[in-house]
């Protein structure tokens, strides 16, 4: 009886310590995946009522997805950056010394670029002003892959376009286009980055339903550049 006693005694240390050690396969077994996300007002999720955007959007989603694996979204947008602030943020703590960690890195920038070189708005247009600065954004784009490159050995980048959020503008979509055209180009270069589309997301939408003013997408407009990023790239 004494050593029945004994024998089942050892038998629960054992799971005792096998549980500590090995991990409830429910909590210890999922693998954080880190990401960070890059941007600026569009990354913050400035206009989302629930404060969430696309960045906490899409790690509710993968979360929901993936059993196994744990999502964890770092939002380092902000906003009204250009891509010569993203620059400097990327050699500042705390952001210069998480690089190395992530898993993915998700860069939304541009819009403030295009929109401030022609003077703050888009109407009318000129198009002297807003060519030179897609030369210098390119630039700086190029200098903000090459920093994430040399911090990190091997975490993908998904590199997304930018939106025309006026449907009427036809001569405002040509520039658009042209500067996604570019970034395309920049992303087929290079086997790390995922190149991925947002424009066509709101085509057709009607735009009182998915934007909280002239710019910015509301929730549910979030949503579906969230579920774009999904599409497009396969965690």
């Amino acid at each position: 009886m004494i050593r029945k006693s004994v024998f089942v005694g050892f038998v629960m240390l054992l799971g005792v310590f096998v549980y500590f050690m090995v991990g409830d396969e429910s909590l210890g077994s999922k693998k954080v995946k880190e990401v960070i996300a890059l941007g600026d007002s569009l990354t913050y999720g400035y206009g989302d009522a629930s404060n969430e955007g696309y960045t906490g959007k899409l790690e509710e989603n993968l979360n929901h997805k993936f059993r196994n694996r744990i999502y964890d979204i770092q939002n380092y947008g902000i906003i009204g950056q250009e891509t010569s602030q993203v620059m400097q943020q990327l050699i500042k703590p705390p952001l210069s010394e998480e690089l190395n960690e992530a898993d993915y890195f998700i860069v939304f920038i541009g819009t403030n670029d295009l929109i401030n070189s022609n003077g703050g708005d888009l109407a009318p247009i000129y198009h002297n002003e807003i060519m030179i600065a897609k030369k210098e954004y390119l630039e700086n784009l190029e200098a903000i892959i090459e920093n994430i490159e040399s911090s990190n050995d091997d975490a993908p980048i998904l590199l997304l376009g930018l939106y025309n959020p006026y449907p009427q503008g036809e001569k405002i979509e040509q520039y658009i286009d042209n500067w996604n055209q570019s970034i395309k180009r920049m992303a087929i270069k290079n086997s790390r980055i995922t190149y991925i589309p947002v424009n066509d997301v709101f085509k057709g939408k009607d735009k009182k339903e998915y934007f909280h003013d002239s710019l910015h997408p509301n929730g549910k407009g979030y949503e579906l550049i969230s579920k774009r990023i999904e599409e497009k790239y396969k965690f």
